[in-house]
């Protein structure tokens, strides 16, 4: 499974996780280095899994709050601790 964006793969990884209609990547297959953390608004704050929202930037662009992890998940959400869920403008693919 490979996360792509602008053109460029972010991440890479044949040990993904889907959990709760959403596909996970381990960190160690993520692009880190284009990842910054988020600012956490208020939401963010009160979710039960500790989520840290991440922007996905380089010099071509950015997209807000494109890619997340959760931080402190409860229940279901333990098997994806600290990897890598991404949205918005990032495509998913085999």
């Amino acid at each position: 499974m490979k996360a792509t964006w602008h053109g460029q793969v972010i991440a890479d990884s044949a040990q993904t996780l889907e959990v709760g209609g959403y596909r996970y990547f381990p960190r160690s297959a993520v692009r880190m280095e284009l990842l910054t953390a988020a600012p956490k608004n208020a939401s963010d704050k009160v979710c039960p899994h500790g989520v840290q929202f991440y922007d996905v930037a380089d010099a071509s662009g950015r997209s807000e709050r494109a890619a997340w992890s959760y931080e402190k998940p409860q229940t279901f959400m333990k098997q994806v601790d600290q990897w890598i869920g991404f949205w918005g403008d990032v495509t998913l693919s085999d």
